[in-house]
C-alpha cells in the first residue's frame, strides 16, 4: 500500500481517517486490478451454475428454488472467503511487504487503519453479491423467489463476511508473516464448513442441531436455505441468525480493540 495522505485541509473538513485509509486500499484493490480478476473469475463460476441449471428444462417448482437456494449459498460462501483473504492479508501482508512502517509513521491512528481495510476487505463480498443478482432474477423470475432470495442473502452474506473479516484481520495482527495468516485463515473457513459435509441424519440429534445452531457458517447457509428452498416466513427461524449475528459482532469489536495495540512491525512484538 503506498503512504497514506492525510492533510490538515482534510482533517479540519472533518474527514476521518479510517475513509482516507479506505481510499487508498480501495485504489491498490480496484484499480490495481486484484479486485476485478477474482470477480471475473467469481462470475465465471457464477456463469456455469446458471448455465447448467437454466438450460435444464425439466427443473419443477422445487428444484428451481433449489437452484436458486445453491447461487445465493455460492455467493455467500465465496464472498466470504474473498473478504477472510482480504482481511488476513490487511496487518502481515504490509509487514511482510515492508510497507508497515511507512503505514505506521503517517499521523492516522491504528484503529483507523485497521477500520479502513475491513471496510475495503467487506467491498469484495458486496461486489460478488452484485454479480451474483442478475443470475438470481435468471433462475428465479419464474417462481416469484427472486426479491427474498436477493435480501436473506444480502443479510446473511454481510453477516458473515463481517465475521470472517474481522477474523481475518485479528489473524493478520499476530501472524508472525502472511502465510500463516492466510493458512490459518483457510484453515478455519475449511473448519466451520466442515458439518456441512456430516451425513444427513447427524444432524437429528441435539447434538448436531447445536452444532449447526452455535456455526455462523452453517447456520447462516440453513438459514438462506429455509427462506429460499422451504418459503418459511423471515421470522420463522431467526434464531438461526443468533450466531451470525454475535460472530460478526464480537469479532469486529475485538479487531477494533487489539489494532489499537497490537499492530507492530513483528507480529505480536512492539517494533
Amino acid at each position: 500500500m503506498a503512504a497514506v495522505e492525510v492533510t490538515a485541509p482534510a482533517r479540519a473538513r472533518g474527514t476521518r481517517d479510517w475513509v482516507v485509509v479506505a481510499t487508498q486500499e480501495l485504489r491498490d484493490l480496484w484499480i490495481g486490478g486484484r479486485g476485478m480478476l477474482l470477480c471475473f473469475a467469481f462470475s465465471l463460476l457464477l456463469g456455469a451454475l446458471a448455465y447448467l441449471s437454466a438450460t435444464n428444462e425439466a427443473l419443477n417448482f422445487l428444484e428451481r428454488r433449489e437452484a436458486v437456494s445453491l447461487m445465493v449459498q455460492v455467493a455467500v460462501a465465496v464472498g466470504a472467503l474473498l473478504a477472510l483473504l482480504a482481511g488476513a492479508d490487511a496487518i502481515s501482508g504490509e509487514r511482510e511487504r515492508g510497507t508497515l512502517e511507512t503505514l505506521l509513521l503517517t499521523p492516522v491512528s491504528r484503529r483507523h487503519i485497521a477500520t479502513g481495510k475491513l471496510v475495503v476487505a467487506l467491498t469484495l463480498w458486496f461486489a460478488t453479491f452484485a454479480i451474483t443478482v442478475p443470475y438470481v432474477w435468471l433462475l428465479g423470475r419464474g417462481v416469484a423467489i427472486v426479491g427474498d432470495a436477493l435480501a436473506v442473502g444480502l443479510v446473511v452474506g454481510t453477516l458473515l463476511a463481517v465475521f470472517l473479516t474481522s477474523l481475518g484481520v485479528v489473524l493478520s495482527i499476530f501472524a508472525a508473516s502472511n502465510r500463516v495468516s492466510l493458512s490459518l485463515s483457510l484453515f478455519i473457513l475449511f473448519a466451520l464448513f466442515a458439518p456441512t459435509l456430516f451425513p444427513t441424519g447427524a444432524r437429528q440429534g441435539w447434538a448436531g442441531d447445536f452444532l449447526y445452531r452455535t456455526n455462523p457458517m452453517t447456520a447462516g447457509e440453513d438459514y438462506v436455505g429455509k427462506i429460499v428452498v422451504s418459503g418459511h416466513a423471515w421470522s420463522q427461524d431467526l434464531s438461526l441468525l443468533v450466531s451470525p449475528l454475535v460472530a460478526a459482532v464480537v469479532c469486529a469489536a475485538v479487531a477494533a480493540i487489539l489494532s489499537a495495540g497490537f499492530i507492530h512491525l513483528r507480529g505480536g512484538v512492539s517494533g
